[in-house]
């Protein structure tokens, strides 16, 4: 088991050449912030979207972020967890950047505490649609058959599949009074599962970008349960600028606010 005394924990920046102030903000947060603890923890989706190793080899946006990882890890331990939009992350570019890549789910201990952590899409269990498709793009056949498509036909089938996973969200919103998709959250029975399956009642996930922390209970067994931010500081005609950063350390857990520092 991984063991640190201070960490940081962070995912769903959706990292694109289209968004630079949130990419910016994760640059100066790999050279300040990040360095103040023993380990970082990016448990999924710190790119839009991922098609594969050798394509974004070409990107000179990627090339400036495996740097600034590359930066990192040379200083602070640095883990990797793939998320439902970065999954296809391979072995050359966590070679490239010195990140060791986690299992989902996986346990860790920090600061004395033991923590599950989870991207979060897999419990997510009542969008079954979702589920079977997880499924299905997490199968090694699958991932060698895609990786082996020209360029231009995973851009185009990644492109597709973000815009049909942004309809579908419009459409299972619709009616929603808080304006969160039902399907889209994390389920108290697949939580409780997998606290059930380890020995911590300590769960932190992304994905939903819904942060908070949240002290459950379920078929008498009880756990505690933080949820990462999102970023995103380009879009405040749609968005308040949000970026966060959960903090573990002797003091205890806590959320860092990185657009007001």
């Amino acid at each position: 088991m991984h063991s640190h005394a201070s960490a940081f924990l962070i995912s769903d920046l959706h990292l694109t050449p289209s968004m630079p102030l949130t990419a910016q903000r994760f640059f100066d947060f790999c050279e300040k912030e990040a360095r103040e603890v023993e380990a970082v923890f990016i448990l999924g989706d710190l790119f839009e979207y991922w098609v594969g190793d050798d394509a974004n080899a070409q990107s000179p946006f990627h090339s400036e972020v495996k740097n600034a990882l590359a930066a990192l890890s040379s200083r602070v331990k640095t883990y990797y967890m793939h998320g439902n939009r970065d999954f296809l992350v391979g072995t050359s570019f966590l070679k490239k950047t010195g990140m060791t890549l986690l299992a989902d789910p996986c346990t860790v201990q920090i600061a004395g505490d033991e923590y599950i952590l989870s991207h979060g899409d897999g419990l997510c269990t009542a969008d079954s649609g979702y589920q079977l498709y997880r499924g299905w793009t997490r199968k090694p056949s699958t991932q060698k058959w895609f990786l082996r498509l020209p360029l231009s036909w995973r851009h185009a089938i990644a492109d597709r599949l973000r815009k049909n996973s942004k309809a579908q969200y419009r459409r299972d919103t619709r009616f929603s009074l808080d304006g969160v998709n039902p399907k889209g959250n994390v389920t108290l029975e697949a939580c409780a599962a997998l606290v059930r399956s380890q020995s911590s009642r300590k769960l932190i996930h992304g994905h939903t970008h819904l942060p908070a922390r949240h002290h459950e209970n379920h078929l008498d067994l009880e756990w505690q349960r933080w949820v990462l931010s999102d970023w995103d500081l380009d879009h405040p005609e749609t968005y308040l600028p949000k970026a966060s950063a959960l903090r573990i350390d002797q003091q205890g857990v806590r959320y860092l606010d990185l657009v007001k520092n």
